[in-house]
């Protein structure tokens, strides 16, 4: 293939995965009627409070977002070095590609393409590290949350609840085991011979210690505390009445069925607004509230980023390397 071909098969696919992304996001934010029960919500609070509760929210996106830049830093440190601006390009990049792919898969093309060729695989298999830490997190809060919801909400026999909160807690500390043994893919991975070929790819799992394996989990956990306040943030401005600790434990299992759900993160807010409403059904009744609260979010978080991730899109040189 002559450069001038090169050129422009580069040009075409910038234009094909960003015409998906804006073709995606346009039909589903079109057809959100959530989006305009939200607004009718802003309509019913002073301007100054508006104001000031989407900007925390927004601001709290970009700080989720930068600290994901951070954990990629430094998940990619001995794989290649990697500076703010490039490692920012690269988590946008992802997040406009997970945008139509199932279950976020193209998170990671998306985000390796902007890491030299040679180091592509291993640097999927360090992301793959940071987004169990994520999981890890998500896992643990939520086994032990819906716990508490059958045993609070469900009437139950008591052999029952106990079974059901000691199967929470095994399935909490296995993930976190797991975790902190990652390693144990990689020996896996050696055991299987099909797996032969990939096998030096995952070796990079032995590379991480305990100390850090902590250290992306502490990351994780502010990221995790901050996707958790934007919810909060949102019920207590518009919904006041919940029962706080609830209403903190509820969004914890909706973040909990929305990981372990596969589907698209274009159709993720279905998910989202159908367990939200059932699930907040127990401690209120304005569940179209609620809906439009995860609506609000769901936008915020996926597809603000996605539209800032497109114009990074054009930016990356999907047939070679990117030095940039």
């Amino acid at each position: 293939m002559t450069k001038s071909q090169k050129k422009y098969l580069n040009y075409c696919i910038k234009i094909a995965i960003v015409g998906l992304a804006f073709w995606f996001i346009y039909s589903k934010v079109n057809n959100q009627k959530n989006l305009s029960e939200f607004q009718n919500l802003l309509s019913g609070v002073d301007t100054m409070t508006m104001y000031w509760t989407m900007a925390s929210i927004i601001v709290l996106m970009l700080v989720n977002w930068f600290l994901e830049v951070g954990k990629w830093i430094f998940l990619s440190r001995s794989i290649e070095k990697l500076g703010f601006w490039k490692a920012t390009k690269s988590v946008f990049c992802g997040l406009t590609w997970a945008i139509f792919t199932p279950n976020r898969i193209g998170e990671y093309g998306g985000r390796v393409l902007l890491l030299k060729p040679e180091n592509r695989v291993k640097g999927a298999v360090a992301m793959g590290v940071g987004l169990f830490g994520q999981l890890v997190l998500t896992s643990v809060f939520g086994a032990l949350s819906i716990a508490w919801f059958v045993s609070t909400f469900l009437e139950t026999p008591v052999s029952v609840t106990f079974g059901i909160w000691v199967i929470a807690l095994i399935y909490a500390l296995a993930f976190i085991i797991l975790y902190f043994n990652v390693h144990w893919v990689d020996y896996v991975v050696g055991k299987i011979k099909v797996l032969d070929k990939v096998k030096s790819f995952f070796s990079i799992l032995e590379d991480f210690t305990k100390v850090e394996l902590l250290q992306v989990l502490l990351i994780s956990a502010a990221r995790f505390i901050i996707f958790t306040s934007q919810y909060v943030i949102l019920m207590l401005v518009f919904l006041p009445e919940l029962p706080f600790v609830s209403m903190v434990l509820m969004i914890f299992i909706l973040f909990f069925v929305q990981s372990a759900v596969p589907s698209l993160d274009i159709f993720d807010f279905s998910v989202r607004s159908f367990v939200a409403s059932n699930l907040y059904g127990y401690i209120t009744t304005q569940e179209i509230a609620v809906m439009a609260i995860v609506s609000c979010i769901w936008f915020v978080n996926l597809i603000l980023p996605a539209i800032i991730g497109s114009f990074f899109v054009l930016n990356v040189n999907y047939l070679g390397d990117n030095n940039s």
